[in-house]
C-alpha cells in the first residue's frame, strides 16, 4: 500500500467498482469490505477496495444464497407436505424461481 495514497469517500468507492452507494454500504455490513470510520464517516484506500475485489470476496451476493435455498427446497419438494396438496402456494412460488434461474 502507498503511504501517500489518499483517504476517499463511499461516491468515489462507488464510481470507481461502477457500483451504487447503496452496494458499497450493503458490502460493508455483510462482506467486511475495507471501510474505515473517522468520526461519522467512512473512508476508503482504493489499494484495499482493489485487493478485496481481487481476493474475490465480493462474490457471493445475497439474493444467489436465497435462491439456492429456494432451489434446495425445490428440489426436496417430493415431501409428503407438498404432494398432499398441502402448499401448492410455495410449490408455484418455487417452480416460478426454478423456472428463472
Amino acid at each position: 500500500m502507498n503511504s501517500e495514497e489518499r483517504w476517499v469517500g463511499v461516491e468515489v468507492v462507488a464510481a470507481h467498482l461502477q457500483v451504487a452507494k447503496e452496494s458499497i454500504y450493503r458490502w460493508i455490513d455483510s462482506k467486511e469490505f475495507p471501510a474505515h470510520r473517522v468520526g461519522r464517516l467512512l473512508r476508503f484506500k482504493l489499494s484495499e477496495v482493489d485487493t478485496w475485489v481481487t481476493k474475490g470476496e465480493g462474490l457471493q451476493p445475497r439474493h444467489l444464497e436465497s435462491r439456492r435455498a429456494a432451489e434446495s427446497t425445490y428440489q426436496n419438494s417430493n415431501s409428503s407436505a407438498f404432494c398432499n396438496g398441502h402448499g401448492a402456494r410455495q410449490r408455484r412460488q418455487l417452480s416460478r424461481l426454478h423456472v428463472a434461474a
